[in-house]
């Protein structure tokens, strides 16, 4: 988008409503804010002294519109929660369940819906993990296993075709909903780097889970890994 195009969007969707005006001493260790208003013809009129509360509102207001820190009610199923700016991560599990899957066309996979084993997702840094485990309840010495999926190395996920716009109001729910469907609505179309994440040939192995359970004995561990090791 060129400048002038940028300019009118701005100016077609913003009109300036105040000027904050900072002073200061020629040493810089005194400082004084103002504000003026502006109003509708552009005019600013006569300077006053900033308060904390026209502070607080400004900055209530900008953190509300960009703020990515969740809220709201945490959910049963989350095992982590890191807000710290800089070192957000979440953890949490799906329990064995059915689930619709998209598949690229050269696999000769059905779309359709397929058993899986327990999962667990580890987001941070805007990436995703995606782990298997067999346990019927989770607790620190529960093992991981490889996820059994296409478009996973490791349990690193390749995040592809699905275009899903993140919440403005990311509450704990809306957060978690979003990362699944990142992953879930993508279209399946390659083995990660590592070959097959289970025992036999996944597409198999995926096949067979659309009329039956998923067979736990296809999952392969992930070096000796346990769910204490990523909640940290």
């Amino acid at each position: 988008m060129d400048t002038n195009k940028l300019t009118k969007q701005i100016n077609t969707m913003l009109r300036p409503r105040a000027a904050l005006i900072a002073y200061s001493t020629d040493g810089g260790d005194t400082y004084f804010l103002e504000v003026r208003d502006i109003d509708n013809e552009g005019v600013m009129s006569e300077g006053r002294p900033v308060t904390v509360d026209f502070i607080n509102e400004l900055i209530k207001g900008y953190s509300e519109r960009h703020s990515s820190t969740p809220h709201g009610r945490i959910p049963t199923n989350m095992l982590w929660s890191d807000t710290r700016k800089g070192y957000e991560k979440y953890i949490w599990y799906n329990p064995p369940q059915k689930r619709m899957m998209f598949f690229k066309e050269s696999l000769h996979i059905e779309n359709a819906e397929y058993n899986l084993p327990g999962v667990i997702y580890e987001v941070s840094d805007e990436r995703m993990n995606i782990y298997a485990y067999i346990d019927k309840e989770l607790k620190p010495e529960t093992e991981l296993y490889a996820a059994p999926f296409f478009n996973v190395t490791g349990a690193s996920v390749c995040l592809g075709s699905a275009k899903i716009d993140k919440p403005t109001e990311i509450t704990y729910d809306k957060l978690l909903e979003y990362w699944e469907k990142k992953f879930w609505l993508t279209e399946f179309s390659h083995l990660g780097g590592n070959g097959n994440p289970t025992k036999s040939n996944l597409v198999l192995v995926t096949k067979a889970a659309k009329d039956a359970p998923f067979n736990i004995e296809e999952l392969k561990p992930l070096k000796n890994l346990k769910l204490k090791d990523i909640l940290r």
